[in-house]
């Protein structure tokens, strides 16, 4: 059974950093083969797609992230991280990790089987 676990949620006063990580249980490979995402959720909006990253390193971002929101990963460890910079206060929300298994590399919610539980992320001013 494929189980996706983030952490590094937290507080952080504008301006800050977290960093974001993402372990892939029950599959070996998925960060091999797999596309990996970050998308996320403030209160009162909808989800939406933060970072992806493909099987072949390719990487896309939700355009006012592009430069501030870093997206990677470590397949040794089937891990993917998402390192965000310069927080904004249009930042908070739940932060979830979703895996692709056809391998898309889209920032569409709907291509993805597999999610985590979410992490928080607070931003003070």
């Amino acid at each position: 059974q494929v189980q996706l676990a983030e952490s590094g949620g937290g507080s952080v006063q504008s301006g800050g950093s977290l960093r974001l990580s993402c372990v892939v249980q029950g599959y070996r490979s998925s960060s091999v083969h797999w596309s990996m995402a970050w998308f996320r959720q403030a209160p009162g909006k909808q989800r939406e797609g933060v970072a992806v990253i493909e099987s072949n390193w390719n990487t896309r971002y939700r355009n006012d992230m592009q430069g501030r929101f870093v997206i990677s990963k470590d397949n040794a460890v089937n891990t993917v991280t998402l390192q965000m910079n310069n927080l904004q206060a249009s930042d908070p929300g739940t932060y979830w990790c979703a895996a692709d298994p056809d391998d898309r590399g889209l920032l569409d919610s709907v291509w993805y089987s597999y999610w985590g539980q979410g992490t928080q992320v607070t931003v003070s001013s």
